[in-house]
């Protein structure tokens, strides 16, 4: 038998097979808004859930005498990178606004908190525009270097900032998309804060626009974003996809043009198979595609030509490029942690079939047609696999079920909590617990970790970060697909 009808039969009876396992989607649903508070920065609120969290990090700021007190922590370190931030915030915002009807009124209110705990903090960051843009807050390198929960951490919290016309075109750009999406979340209940949202956003992306580049061509923010946050993509994807959110936001003719305008100048055709914080192309494709479906804007076309494309490529026996899985059937993508990419691309392929079914139409792909239920299913088996029903029988989220990562490579997590043992735990004290056996104290509830490997094979030690590392990045997109199959479980 040939490989590539090898692959394809494999994946056709991936597809066929039954899930294994029945899954709570509505529990699965609770734990990754829930996780966020785990993620939680600054001075914690009365109704704080996670209850092994304490403040943290209250003087951050300081040293640029500016309040950059709040937000989260991307992973499992100390550091607060506006850039994945901007995005998870995004993210958040995008899930309530077109999947809000599958999430119960207490799954939508948790997440609208969630988000407004991202764009506080990101209104701080723009806060001294048009001269001044917040970059991050904390050292990574001294922070990667100790092991200590966030709570009495040590580490440097330097503030970084660049000024104009220093250019910062992927980080304005994505906190612009923040900003204008979540300013959509909250029009309807709290309009005043919307507005500011939607004001500060265009200002934002004003900036991004003027002032073109990646922010870390800036020499004095370079050494502190690299190699974690820069941009590999560069920043042009970050410019559309800050517009695509604006025109949403304000339907403004202004925002279609400069899409229409730009669209081939900065490459959008370039990276459609890719999504996540560093590549936008894939989603700005998406997003704009809902215009073309629902008010047939002819100029915007080529944005959804583009989208089908992606959509053909999770189909093996269809022509062109495709997506990649492993053998267990997770889509695949060589990438840090390998279910970031998993649950953004799920995250747009279930968007794009809820575009195709409020229209009225299918997938095309050359002589091949694809009912949005194709799409589904397809985002249905990566869920699962993500809940358990894989080769390892594992759930990759924490929390979830009775086989879950035990030693998640979390700082907060892994250390007693303070509320238990109140001495602090100094830099290379952390170390010892680091490197022991003992499962985490503290459940980091709702976290999805990095994933298994390739071949599906997962390591599931705190000493391994790419396999147990969780990001608010991978659970943001999650929480709008764990809604949808809450109130949808029955797609075969």
């Amino acid at each position: 038998m040939k490989p590539s009808i090898l692959i394809l039969t494999v994946f056709v009876l991936l597809l066929l097979v039954p899930t294994v396992i029945p899954h709570n989607y509505s529990d699965a649903l609770h734990k990754s808004i829930l996780f966020f508070e785990g993620q939680r920065s600054g001075r914690l609120p009365r109704q704080q859930r996670m209850l092994w969290r304490g403040d943290s990090a209250l003087k951050d700021g300081e040293n640029l005498n500016t309040d950059l007190v709040g937000g989260y922590y991307d992973a499992g370190d100390n550091v607060k990178f506006h850039f994945p931030m901007a995005f998870t915030a995004t993210m958040l915002a995008w899930s309530s606004i077109d999947f809000s009807c599958y999430m119960s009124d207490n799954d939508f209110r948790h997440n609208l908190v969630n988000i407004k705990w991202a764009t506080d903090y990101l209104l701080k960051t723009v806060s001294q525009l048009p001269h001044r843009i917040f970059v991050q807050v904390g050292e990574a390198q001294p922070d990667h270097n100790c092991w200590e929960r966030p709570e009495d951490m040590d580490t440097p919290r330097t503030a970084f900032a660049l000024d104009a016309p220093g250019p910062a075109s992927d980080l304005a750009g994505e906190i612009a998309a923040a900003l204008a999406a979540a300013s959509i979340a909250f029009k309807q209940s709290r309009p005043t804060y919307s507005k500011l949202l939607l004001s500060k956003a265009i200002q934002t992306f004003q900036y991004a626009d003027m002032h073109r580049g990646s922010y870390a061509d800036n020499q004095n923010v370079h050494n502190a974003a690299c190699p974690f946050y820069c941009s590999n993509n560069g920043y042009k994807d970050e410019l559309l996809w800050g517009a695509a959110w604006l025109r949403r936001a304000t339907g403004s003719d202004n925002y279609l043009e400069y899409l229409v305008n730009n669209r081939e100048t900065f490459g959008v055709d370039y990276n459609y198979l890719d999504f996540g914080w560093d590549s936008k192309f894939g989603g700005v494709d998406v997003l704009i595609a809902k215009e073309v479906f629902e008010k047939n804007v002819s100029a915007l076309t080529p944005f959804k030509d583009i989208a089908e494309k992606m959509m053909c490529a999770v189909f093996p026996e269809t022509a062109g490029l495709h997506m990649s899985y492993t053998p267990g059937g997770l889509l695949y993508k060589p990438v840090g942690s390998q279910l970031q990419s998993t649950a953004a691309m799920s995250f747009l392929i279930l968007t794009y079939a809820d575009y195709l079914s409020k229209s009225s139409q299918q997938l095309s792909c050359g002589n091949l047609k694809f009912q949005p239920d194709s799409l589904r299913r397809i985002v249905k088996r990566q869920v699962d696999y993500i809940l358990g029903d894989n080769p390892m029988h594992v759930s990759y989220m924490v929390g979830y079920g009775d086989q879950y990562p035990r030693q998640v490579h979390h700082r907060g997590s892994s250390i007693p909590s303070v509320k238990v043992q109140s001495t602090a735990f100094g830099c290379t004290q952390g170390w010892n617990i680091f490197h022991s056996d003992n499962p985490n104290p503290n459940i980091l509830v709702g976290a999805v970790v990095g994933g298994p490997n390739v071949d599906d094979t997962f390591i599931g030690k705190r000493t391994n970060a790419t396999d147990t590392e969780p990001t608010t990045y991978i659970n943001a997109p999650l929480v709008g697909v764990f809604a949808y199959f809450n109130s949808n479980p029955n797609i075969t």
